[in-house]
């Protein structure tokens, strides 16, 4: 018996064209939304358009908007899981913010395309039947918002793009894919041990992203605080270490209650309190800055965004980027 999938198109590469010039952009008309039709063996699909845009104009507003259209459908009670079709820039931001705050309790997939509908090698369509396939998939339950490309099942926690052009960009560096997409179905081998979920209404707050470098000093920090922002994120050096000269702007934003989050600029691996010297690790949690436990550096900006619209508590936001 077929499954009844909600399809939702967002735009990006996976629903774009190449024109003669080389240049790829949207078209007039989605050419996802037109092959519908030769989906439907598939499941019987509920496609929504909200709006297609290129995945670098997409905000916390669209990604709300996601949220809602995702608990409506799950309130008539008639969806057994949906498929966002998104744009690969900014796929594992929407993805886990999706993940951290939608309450719909049927499987979410992300997929997207790094080839457009008319290039040669086209993966949009082969990622999007295997997207519904996991999200027909009973397996697929309790598993969190997953991202599905190049035949891999990946968590919306873990997964990230790494290369700017090749197929199989979206990797999961920390633990792999959680499952895999065969011609005879679908296999997960690894199950999530945990996971968390913030009911919340809307998303106000800023918070900026930056990344530390050799010599990095204050003045980009103090700039933030002059533009009043609520929250900041650092990819700091190695296990989560920052330059002495940075230390000011650091000490300001917490002596005004504003949370610092460090994730570490490295590819792999989490921030520890491990050196004790002047901006090492040991020293920035004294001075009261949050650990992240293993996240990017958009994902925490994601993470931080969030926890802001539940609490402005400094403890109660260390607690949830201890999880």
């Amino acid at each position: 018996m077929k499954k009844n999938i909600l399809l939702i198109h967002t735009g990006g590469t996976i629903s774009m064209s190449e024109d003669t010039s080389g240049a790829v952009k949207p078209g007039t008309n989605n050419p996802l939304t037109q092959g519908t039709d030769h989906l439907s063996s598939l499941a019987d699909l509920f496609v929504e358009e909200p709006f297609n845009l290129p995945s670098p104009h997409i905000t916390p507003k669209e990604m709300m908007e996601l949220k809602y259209i995702l608990e409506d459908y799950d309130k008539k009670g008639n969806i057994d899981g949906a498929v966002i079709t998104h744009g690969t820039d900014t796929l594992e931001e929407t993805a886990y913010f999706l993940d951290l705050t939608c309450q719909a309790s049927f499987p979410v997939v992300v997929t997207g395309a790094m080839r457009s509908s008319n290039e040669i090698g086209s993966d949009g369509l082969y990622n999007l039947i295997s997207s519904i396939s996991v999200a027909s998939s009973p397996d697929a339950n309790g598993k969190g918002v997953l991202v599905v490309l190049n035949d891999e099942i990946h968590t919306a926690v873990n997964v990230t793009k790494t290369h700017t052009s090749n197929i199989s960009t979206f990797q999961s560096p920390q633990y792999g894919p959680i499952g895999i997409v065969t011609k005879r179905g679908v296999l997960f081998h690894h199950t999530p041990t945990k996971h968390e979920n913030y009911p919340v209404q809307d998303i106000k707050k800023k918070v900026s992203l930056i990344k530390a470098h050799a010599g990095m000093d204050s003045s980009l920090l103090k700039a933030l605080l002059e533009l009043k922002v609520d929250g900041v994120v650092i990819e700091a050096l190695g296990q989560g270490n920052l330059p002495p000269a940075a230390l000011e702007g650091v000490k300001d934003f917490i002596k005004n209650n504003i949370p610092v989050v460090i994730v570490s600029r490295s590819f792999a691996g989490i921030v520890q309190d491990v050196y004790g010297y002047e901006g090492g690790g040991k020293h920035l949690k004294e001075l009261g800055v949050i650990f992240s436990n293993g996240l990017n550096g958009q994902k925490a900006r994601i993470k931080l965004l969030v926890a802001l619209a539940k609490t402005e508590n400094i403890d109660e936001i260390n607690e949830m980027f201890m999880f």
